[in-house]
């Protein structure tokens, strides 16, 4: 039995509560680990809204918040390979567990060992962001000297795809609110606030032939705005907006296998894909973590703490 933050029922922040859960029994294909650190993202509130079907693993209510996670594991389920029991492991919760609770279930082939030397609080950060920031550059293949417009810089997963672009000798020009400039800035950033003024002009003054690509993680009319400033349509990618496809742009390919984890890690481990994490909460203050999160307040990416 262990404690939890999760929903009742599909809704907004008024179905979250706290319960107690027996520990799960893994499944074939999963590993029951001890939660040490949980990553929080924005997922996790469309989870909880009802507008991301198919993340449940068809588990009945209340059900646990979170996708990603470090901890160690406890418990095998049948056909799990590469994994032990004792393992210091890191990884997605993708059939339905959850990772805001004190022990939960994660997919094998979506979990991997988290190297020495490199931290769980910062592995529990790379299942979402820091697999996306590989995806989305790899999925654009920009050469070094190469311009990157990076659309929604402040959050975790787009100064992880800062970071990572600068680190591939890419000139990154990041879009976010006042709040967002410091940490963006520190990370190589040149930053457009959007709260001072027209963004695509600000961004165009900056790169007038446009931008070799982009990265979007606002969507909307936002991702429509930006999307014109991309010298080749087919280089905007979008990591929220599958209406992407609409402006001839590409929504991003996502690779959550244990290779992309170990992939991610290493760059970790090297400084490449250091996170920026800005807070890291207790299992207690979870409401106030995912708040933060849902709406929009939350610079870098922020984290519990469980054990």
């Amino acid at each position: 039995m262990g404690r939890a933050w999760g929903f009742s029922e599909h809704g907004g922040p008024e179905v979250q509560e706290f319960f107690d859960r027996p520990d799960l029994v893994p499944d074939r294909g999963e590993v029951l680990i001890r939660v040490t650190v949980a990553g929080v993202n924005p997922l996790d509130h469309v989870v909880r809204s009802g507008l991301a079907p198919g993340l449940d693993g068809g588990r009945p209510f209340p059900r646990v918040l979170g996708m990603e996670a470090a901890g160690t594991v406890l418990a095998l389920g049948e056909d799990v390979d590469g994994l032990e029991v004792g393992d210091e492991v890191f990884g997605f919760a993708l059939t339905g567990g959850g990772t805001y609770a004190e022990t939960t279930v994660l997919s094998a082939p979506n979990t991997a060992r988290i190297p020495t030397g490199l931290s769980a609080t910062v592995a529990a950060t790379l299942p979402v962001a820091g697999t996306t920031a590989v995806d989305v550059l790899d999925q654009l293949g920009l050469p070094a000297g190469a311009t990157l417009l990076v659309n929604g810089v402040g959050g975790g997963v787009g100064l992880a795809v800062a970071r990572l672009a600068i680190g591939r000798e890419l000139r990154v020009v990041g879009t976010g609110s006042t709040a967002k400039r410091e940490h963006a800035e520190a990370a190589g950033v040149r930053f457009v606030d959007y709260t001072a003024g027209d963004v695509v002009v600000a961004a165009r003054e900056l790169v007038p032939d446009g931008f070799d690509g982009i990265v979007d993680l606002v969507g909307g009319t936002s991702l429509r705005a930006v999307a014109p400033l991309a010298r080749d349509p087919r280089n905007v990618v979008a990591v929220g907006d599958v209406s992407v496809s609409d402006l001839g742009g590409r929504f991003v390919e996502r690779r959550l296998d244990r290779e992309n984890l170990e992939r991610s890690a290493q760059l970790a481990l090297d400084g490449v894909l250091a996170p920026v994490i800005t807070a890291v909460h207790p299992l207690s203050d979870a409401p106030a973590a995912l708040a933060a999160v849902e709406n929009g307040h939350a610079s870098g990416k922020v984290v519990i703490k469980v054990a």
